[in-house]
């Protein structure tokens, strides 16, 4: 009969903090290895990579926007992380690995797009930000996913940022202007939701849609056609407006537009990014209890 080795308890507390995995689950690598705590955490990574794998067609349509800001003020990054619920966007493993994704893209000139961050080595560890990842889902037991990242730079003024608790994120390069008037206008972006910086901007599409839906209901209305032109053309210039930054009222003054606002301060929005938690993500309704049994099973 096979002899299983006796695992003392400082060794399973030494791996649970090396890994922050469960006591058993510690306990039961140790016992494979022969008390080997390094080749312990060696298998324990390629059974995370299993885990991760198998959660992966999980929906993540919760989670956090991450923002870091270099010290020069000069450049930002802006990252959507998503986890399945609300609850583990709250744990202090996931913002842990959410702040060492945004500072990994932040320091790194070279990442321009999450393919390039998830294989970049964090700071300091030997490791991945995607095995850093799979580490994460095996040790939380859902899908987390680096779902987008926009990195913005403005040599010749700011970048302002704002976030909206952990869900909505704003990140605008303001030329010629200064720090406090740059965050005023991502929080103004936060608030009021442009699609695009000036009216030149709105895609020819977006106009075209928005006229059809204006001429069909217009014509509802009985009046002559060249009161329903005026009308619609009424209507077209106010949801320009309404989806360009500079056409919208200033949400801490409106007795002014943002243009207004830009003119009195002699500066000039070149860009903005602005993310919301799960936007475009088509959730899954899933029974609670049923949830909860399939989490059991996995």
């Amino acid at each position: 009969m096979e002899k299983i080795m006796s695992i003392s308890a400082a060794l399973v507390m030494k791996l649970r903090e090396r890994t922050g995995a469960g006591m058993m689950e510690c306990k039961k690598a140790l016992v494979a290895t022969n008390g080997d705590i390094e080749q312990a955490i060696t298998e324990m990574r390629k059974a995370g990579q299993a885990k991760a794998d198998k959660k992966a067609d999980r929906i993540a349509a919760e989670g956090a926007i991450i923002i870091a800001r270099g010290a020069d003020g000069h450049q930002a990054v802006i990252i959507e992380i998503n986890s399945e619920t609300d609850f583990v966007a709250r744990d202090e493993n996931f913002m842990q690995f959410s702040e060492k994704a945004a500072q990994t893209a932040l320091h790194d000139a070279s990442i321009t797009d999450i393919e390039q961050l998830s294989q970049a080595s964090v700071a300091n560890e030997d490791q991945t930000i995607e095995q850093a990842r799979q580490q994460l889902v095996a040790k939380i037991g859902e899908n987390i996913k680096i779902r987008r990242m926009e990195k913005v730079q403005c040599q010749e003024g700011t970048v302002g940022t704002y976030l909206h608790g952990s869900r909505i994120g704003v990140v605008v390069a303001l030329k010629n202007g200064q720090e406090a008037l740059a965050k005023d206008i991502a929080m103004h972006i936060a608030a009021s939701r442009p699609l695009v910086v000036s009216r030149d901007q709105v895609s020819a599409q977006a106009i075209e849609t928005e006229r059809e839906i204006f001429t069909a209901q217009a014509r509802e209305s009985g009046k002559p056609q060249e009161i329903i032109d005026k009308m619609i053309e009424g209507r077209i210039n106010k949801f320009v407006d309404e989806v360009s930054l500079l056409g919208q009222l200033f949400v801490k003054d409106p007795n002014k537009k943002i243009s207004q606002l830009l003119k009195e301060h002699n500066a000039e929005v070149i860009s903005f990014v602005r993310f919301e938690v799960g936007e475009g993500i088509e959730k899954k309704e899933d029974n609670f209890v049923e949830e909860v049994m399939a989490q059991v099973r996995d």
